[in-house]
């Protein structure tokens, strides 16, 4: 079987983990482990599979055992019980639909059930808090409405479907203390309505979402601008949540953090972890909740609050997206199984499990994190301390740097002042830090002191 292979430039971490620095060594070999486990041919095998239903297209046949979304989606929900299988039933495998009525909606031309795949693994400590990873069931081919013709969707979008299927096989055989849940959503095409249905159903669960990681297209690694390259990808993140209050609109405007909302941090999360574990990828942070014009499905879930971003590939060829399969003029159209890098599609997907596992085994985020140190020589951060972490850890950065390249551990307190660093010049946040070392997402302060 053909794997990835382990970059290890590092056994350990070293933390510190007190306000006098002592070194405590953190093992990193369950995330090493994470990335070498992820298998290209099983990749290849998923998209493969998917690819031969002939088309997903959300109004296509749902009879069929071998042709159609229903096929697929019976197919997925196999996948993910033989996963849970393999390890003790440790998935809660299910199916989650809502009826989409076709009037007055041109693109949805009849009433259709739009049926979503969930595998919920579980957490030991946090069960009702989730981190998501999703990846779409459905395709299309030039017309959306057009659920006849073949669509294969090999790269658009099978490939974000193998790599959660594939994160699922991986991360099941590990224990966490949050809980994960391996989502096949549908109808995105159509309008994200899979997605939609998802929120809504988690919401009335009471689910407290960590965040959520939108896998859609991640097997091209050429583009049509003639770049080719398999260690770019891009990471989609809104700058602050469309459900800010005007209050918080106006603190924004005198004390900062139009790029620093929850979104935003967990793709902050996603490009350090990865540059901590997988230094031979390049993650590119786009200051853009999608696409310029365009959307994908962790959409619905910000539109409700949540943080979600999407991971995809750097460089797309839109001759290969929702076009019927055809040549001209010498040029091959069509999202078919032969452009798709499946080394590539797998190293997209071992980003994904090692930002999973790292958010499962962590605990939860510091709450009410505030900031004071106005006109002083000195930032000053309070926060209220959360169970399961044994300290805090303050980060900053320059106000025009993307990431937080500044940080210091200061032990398990609820405020700390950061001598001689002028809040003027800087932007700050707070995670917490558990036992095993692994840290929540950064908190940006959600309110001042004097």
């Amino acid at each position: 079987m053909k794997q990835l292979p382990i970059f290890l430039f590092s056994i350990f971490s070293i933390f510190s983990f007190s306000q006098n620095p002592q070194k405590i060594e953190i093992p990193d070999s369950k995330i090493y482990e994470i990335i070498n486990s992820v298998s290209s041919e099983r990749i290849e095998k998923y998209i493969t599979i998917l690819s031969n239903f002939g088309t997903r297209n959300t109004f296509s046949d749902t009879i069929s055992n071998t042709r159609g979304i229903g096929a697929a989606r019976r197919w997925i929900k196999a996948e993910f019980e033989t996963t849970s299988k393999n390890c003790g039933n440790c998935l809660n495998v299910f199916y989650q639909k809502d009826l989409v009525k076709a009037e007055g909606n041109p693109r949805i031309p009849r009433d259709t059930w739009i049926v979503n795949v969930a595998a919920v693994q579980r957490g030991s400590k946090y069960p009702n808090r989730f981190i998501i990873m999703s990846g779409d069931i459905d395709s299309r081919n030039s017309d959306g409405n057009d659920f006849t013709k073949d669509a294969p969707g090999a790269n658009d979008n099978a490939s974000g479907m193998a790599g959660t299927l594939e994160a699922a096989r991986v991360l099941s055989k590990y224990k966490f203390e949050n809980s994960i849940i391996y989502l096949g959503l549908s109808g995105e095409e159509q309008g994200l309505y899979g997605g939609k249905g998802f929120a809504e159903y988690a919401k009335n669960k009471g689910w407290e979402i960590i965040g959520v990681f939108n896998n859609d297209m991640i097997g091209n690694i050429k583009g049509v601008n003639g770049v080719i390259s398999n260690r770019d990808f891009r990471i989609f993140s809104e700058p602050v949540p469309p459900t800010e209050t005007e209050k918080e609109r106006q603190l924004r405007r005198f004390y900062g953090g139009e790029v620093d909302g929850i979104s935003r941090q967990l793709a902050r999360y996603v490009y350090k972890t990865t540059s901590k574990y997988m230094p031979e990828m390049n993650p590119m942070m786009i200051y853009r909740l999608d696409r310029f014009g365009r959307g994908g499905h962790h959409r619905p879930f910000n539109d409700v609050g949540w943080a979600g971003i999407r991971i995809m590939e750097a460089h797309e060829n839109y001759n290969q997206q929702h076009q019927d399969i055809r040549t001209e003029n010498g040029i091959e159209y069509g999202d078919k199984l032969e452009f798709v890098n499946f080394d590539y599609a797998a190293k997209l997907t071992a980003v994904n499990a090692i930002n999973l596992a790292s958010l499962a085994w962590a605990p939860p985020e510091p709450k009410n994190v505030s900031i004071g140190g106005v006109v002083e020589a000195s930032a000053k951060l309070k926060w209220e301390k959360v169970n399961g972490a044994i300290g805090y850890k303050i980060y900053w950065r320059d106000t025009t740097s993307p990431t937080w390249d500044h940080s210091r551990y200061v032990g398990n307190i609820s405020e700390f002042t950061l001598e001689g660093i002028v809040i003027d010049n800087s932007f700050f946040g707070v995670a917490s830090v558990g036992e095993n070392g692994f840290e929540s997402v950064v908190v940006f302060p959600n309110s001042v002191f004097r």
